[in-house]
């Protein structure tokens, strides 16, 4: 193989410099080839084994590059017929081709055709449009605010110095975020509904809707049957002391009340009163809070539903060992009283007007009977802080805050009984019927009458007729409402 021309290496190792114009090419001098040279005879062939003759040099060999720009004197071409002569050199050996100058390339036509033809140049120059695209270094201090880039090309579609956001990077970003609120939603989501489960399983229960011989069936609307007894089996000697609640042993029922909630408009909050002289089944007549006393809720319960014909759906029962600390775990219940209340036996003493009633001072409120009616002005006393305590509890202030709802679910829990079939939802959703402007009142009856169990209150057709509309889901009538005030103002 033939080893390469020397002035052609020679070539490379010239830098690079500022590519030629396409009109300097044609003036460039082409050597003319030495006058003493002719071409061989055409039987000549070179001797068998010898080396090959490497071929002549380019014209161009050797040659170095000149600056672009004008010449002051333009050096001419070489007319075609200074090299003529070698076209018919050695035209058999079809191995060699005489060099071609520049003015004899193909494509030529003429000296003036300029353009048309130009020698290989490695490495190739870089073009002048391209050399002007290229970075410049940003000076020392340089900022995007004054043109410099501070380092590399500019991005596509970004400003001078500043990178063009990654629509990938925030869509990860985004459902990161996403995935974050999602996974905290759902933590909240199973906690609250553990604690509900967790609180439900804690309840008291007994069984109290019990199924007996003639028991109604259902009735519309939703009936509870909320009762307050006078049990101090949970109270210490200490307790007993500081409620003024006696030493009484055994449980009666100081409140009976019956919670309807009609299909349709606002629930019904009934006072039974305790002294309404009744039947009760395997016990002949007495006054209705003796059934209590006979054979606790499950008669109770049957004997309060074969006086109003109405079916019992839940039960719910309160002592006193409870009440004064759901009062307050929700931070006191504001009453406004209509006159001064002063109870020794109950350890009551409170001024008229508006004031919040701890819960030692609302358990005196609701057991005093130091009015004219006793029983019927306690009853309606009873009703109304009632109602404003179950707005107190499912206010914004104690739902939403946790330092007041924990204390009022974990009292509210200890302190109530319910039946079997009932559960802590079922329980909210009663305190949300009262919490608004339910409808107040006490069962009707005949008038006072003596019997044999002291001075007792008769069924009259008035309460016949009041337990009818309840029976039938209907509006109550407003005459057979009660217009009894009560202390309390609203």
């Amino acid at each position: 193989m033939n080893e390469p021309d020397q002035p052609m290496m020679r070539r490379r190792d010239v830098p690079a410099g500022p590519a030629p114009r396409a009109g300097d090419r044609a003036r460039r001098p082409v050597p003319s080839p030495p006058r003493h040279a002719s071409p061989p005879p055409p039987s000549a062939s070179p001797p068998q084994g010898s080396p090959r003759r490497p071929p002549p040099p380019h014209p161009d060999a050797g040659r170095t590059r000149q600056a672009p720009g004008p010449r002051r004197n333009p050096v001419p071409p070489n007319p075609p017929e200074a090299t003529a002569h070698l076209r018919d050199r050695r035209a058999d050996d079809a191995h060699y081709r005489p060099p071609l100058a520049w003015s004899d390339a193909p494509g030529s036509a003429s000296p003036g055709n300029r353009q048309s033809y130009a020698p290989t140049q490695r490495p190739e120059p870089v073009p002048a449009a391209e050399r002007m695209r290229r970075p410049v270094p940003a000076r020392a201090g340089s900022s995007a605010r004054h043109g410099g880039d501070g380092g590399g090309p500019r991005r596509p579609g970004g400003r001078s110095g500043t990178a063009a956001p990654k629509p990938r990077r925030r869509r990860r970003r985004r459902l990161r975020v996403g995935r974050l609120l999602l996974v905290a939603l759902l933590v909240l989501v199973v906690a609250s509904v553990g604690l509900v489960f967790y609180y439900d399983s804690k309840l008291h229960r007994t069984d109290a809707l019990t199924a007996y011989a003639g028991r109604p069936a259902d009735t519309p609307g939703t009936n509870w049957l909320i009762v307050g007894t006078d049990s101090r089996a949970d109270l210490s000697d200490a307790e007993r002391a500081e409620l003024s609640t006696g030493d009484s042993d055994g449980s009666r029922t100081d409140t009976i009340m019956m919670v309807y909630k009609p299909p349709s408009g606002d629930a019904m909050l009934i006072s039974i009163p305790r002294d309404l002289y009744v039947p009760i089944p395997g016990q002949g007549s007495h006054k209705i809070n003796a059934a209590f006393n006979f054979g606790g809720p499950q008669l109770l319960v049957q004997t309060v539903e074969q006086l109003t014909g109405a079916r019992i759906d839940h039960y719910a029962e309160i002592g006193f060992g409870g009440f004064d600390q759901v009062v307050d775990a929700v931070g006191g219940v504001n009453i406004c009283l209509d006159q001064p209340l002063n109870d020794p036996k109950a350890g009551l003493n409170l001024p008229a007007g508006c004031q919040d009633l701890n819960g030692q001072q609302a358990l005196g409120l609701v057991r005093t009977r130091a009015f004219p009616n006793a029983d019927l002005e306690r009853i309606e006393n009873q009703r109304k802080f009632l109602s404003a305590l179950m707005a107190k509890a499912t206010s914004p202030s104690v739902l939403l805050n946790p330092f007041r709802l924990i204390p009022f679910v974990n009292s509210a829990v200890d302190a109530v009984t319910v039946d079997d079939g009932d559960h802590l939802w079922n329980l909210a959703g009663l305190a949300w019927s009262l919490r608004g402007d339910p409808i107040t009142t006490t069962t009707p009856t005949g008038g006072s009458e003596y019997t044999s169990d002291g001075d007792s209150l008769a069924v009259g057709d008035n309460t016949e007729q009041f337990f009818t509309y309840i029976r039938k889901g209907a509006a109550v009538p407003e005459d057979l409402l009660s217009t009894q005030a009560g202390v309390i103002g609203g």
